[in-house]
């Protein structure tokens, strides 16, 4: 009850493309902070399907971040660094466009509903 009353806030909120918007770039964000995250464990070229989804959703988003990558960075926090503006956009640019001072707790909505599923199935009434 408590899930669906959240969702219909963060609906009632937010306009349904900026909901749209956010959940994209945060698509994005965690992809790229699981292919660091896998690339601890597998190498790039690894033959497991998952690390394999990872380098192909990742590359083309790195390759187009490499003008503005520093050259010192080693190459497995490459995906970290390019998270970052992800986070950066969602966290600051996003409000500031949108005119809200502070988001608070809507700061991110596909986190702020992955975690109210989660509190629901593993907690919460």
């Amino acid at each position: 009850m408590q899930e669906t009353v959240a969702i219909q806030e963060t609906m009632a909120a937010f306009p349904i493309w900026v909901l749209a918007l956010d959940y994209i770039l945060g698509v994005v964000m965690w992809t790229l902070i699981g292919r660091a995250a896998m690339s601890i464990f597998l190498p790039e070229d690894s033959s497991f399907f998952f690390m394999r989804f990872f380098v192909r959703a990742t590359n083309p988003i790195l390759k187009f971040f490499r003008p503005i990558t520093p050259r010192f960075l080693l190459e497995p926090l490459v995906p970290i660094y390019v998270a970052w503006f992800f986070f950066m956009i969602r966290f600051y640019l996003m409000p500031w466009l949108l005119g809200y001072s502070v988001m608070g707790m809507l700061s991110f909505p596909l986190e702020s509903e992955i975690s109210a599923v989660l509190y629901k199935m593993f907690g919460g009434s």
